[in-house]
């Protein structure tokens, strides 16, 4: 009989771990809002797909007597979180239902930026200096100490959403008391100017198997407050960049116990004193394109990989790799004025992969030559932000 994987979506997104999952002959169930059913899921390759009424899964009790529902009639061995939204739902639910995997505790250090703060400091990764908002004599004399601009940052949210940088204590709480209730949820932490990085891991119990290192165009803070094109490119292997943010990221996996599956970690070198310290962590796939940035430059799809350590792991296997290749790759990705952008200038040969998606450009571009990516993504970005780009005001929390 083959094993079931129940997939939890809050966002539309992971079709290609769904299908290598059918692929390696897994019966798959999906789970996801009851808004996103028309989405082009690829339904060759679900066997069941529940929707519920929910703005997202992480309602409760819903999301326990659903998991629950299913478990009644189909053994469900493993649970996974496709989005970043559903880490800590698909941890409780390992934990209710009693099923391998990351559990509540270790999933908070993928999810929560204050614990996974205080885990990667306590294990000695170099981390801005940052304090919890909740006791408020500790906090004013954290002020007082560690210099402004802070940035104060939910503990809870992704892609930039609700961040704001601050460069006084009375900003800090006036947004503090405007919070009310919520507050607790937040997190400072000293503004740190410097170049922003990824790093996109595969893990296997607990060695990391192929680590990819980018550079940001625009920090995504910048770009998602103020607008812009967003982009990264490979680093040069080898190089003193490439072999710091290796370093810091193998201590950052092991800080986290990391096991099996993905990452997708974020790094900045400071201006300051040429440091490079961690910023955060997800136990998913990177967004916005990143798949297909790590891809065309390494042959490694992070989706693909996951499923495959995932599937690997359940039927005791080995997990191998596949085939390594070291190019370099780079991603632009923007917002669109038109509904559906006419890219068909953007025709060099090095185009890989591009974004079809409404009120959206996206490309990634890839070559063995680091120089020729670089003038690429250059030339890509002025020509995007004259041709297309499109803004829009920042969310401060996920819609729903």
């Amino acid at each position: 009989m083959p094993e079931t994987i129940l997939c939890l979506a809050s966002y539309f997104k992971g079709g290609l771990f769904i299908e290598e999952c059918k692929r390696l002959g897994c019966y798959t169930i999906l789970v996801t809002p009851q808004k996103l059913e028309q989405e082009e899921w690829p339904r060759h390759a679900i066997d069941e797909l529940f929707t519920l009424p929910l703005p997202n899964l992480g309602k409760e009790p819903d999301i326990t007597y659903t998991a629950s529902y299913l478990a009644r009639e189909r053994e469900v061995n493993r649970i996974v979180a496709l989005d970043d939204y559903d880490v800590e739902t698909a941890a409780a639910l390992r934990e209710h239902l009693r099923l391998p995997g990351m559990g509540a505790s270790q999933a908070r250090f993928f999810r929560d930026k204050l614990a996974m703060r205080m885990q990667a400091q306590g294990c000695g990764v170099l981390v801005p200096e940052f304090s919890s908002v909740i006791n408020r004599p500790r906090l004013a004399e954290w002020m007082e100490r560690v210099p402004s601009p802070w940035v104060l940052k939910p503990r809870g949210e992704a892609s930039s959403m609700g961040i704001r940088k601050v460069h006084h204590a009375q900003e800090v709480w006036e947004a503090l008391n405007a919070l009310g209730d919520r507050q607790s949820f937040f997190v400072l932490e000293r503004f740190v100017p410097g170049a922003v990085y990824h790093v996109d891991s595969v893990v296997w119990q607990g060695e990391i198997l192929a680590a990819v290192a980018h550079r940001y165009g625009l920090p995504p803070m910048t770009v998602y407050h103020g607008g812009g094109v967003f982009a990264s490119t490979t680093l040069p292997y080898g190089s003193d960049e490439e072999r710091s943010l290796q370093a810091i990221n193998h201590a950052t996996i092991a800080a986290m116990g990391m096991r099996n599956g993905v990452t997708h970690a974020e790094y900045i070198r400071s201006d300051e004193d040429g440091r490079y310290y961690f910023l955060e962590i997800a136990s998913r796939v990177g967004g916005a394109g990143i798949d297909r940035l790590v891809e065309y430059g390494s042959n490694i799809n992070p989706w693909v990989e996951w499923a495959r350590v995932e599937v690997a792991s359940l039927r005791g296997q080995q997990y191998q790799l596949p085939p390594r290749r070291h190019d370099y790759a780079g991603l632009i990705v923007s917002l669109a004025r038109q509904e559906w952008p006419d890219t068909s200038a953007y025709n060099d040969p090095e185009v890989a992969w591009r974004l079809v998606k409404t009120h959206h450009v996206g490309f990634v571009v890839s070559s063995p030559d680091y120089g020729r990516v670089q003038w690429l993504v250059s030339s890509y970005i002025d020509r995007i932000a004259t041709d297309f780009t499109a803004s829009q005001p920042p969310m401060e929390k996920a819609p729903g």
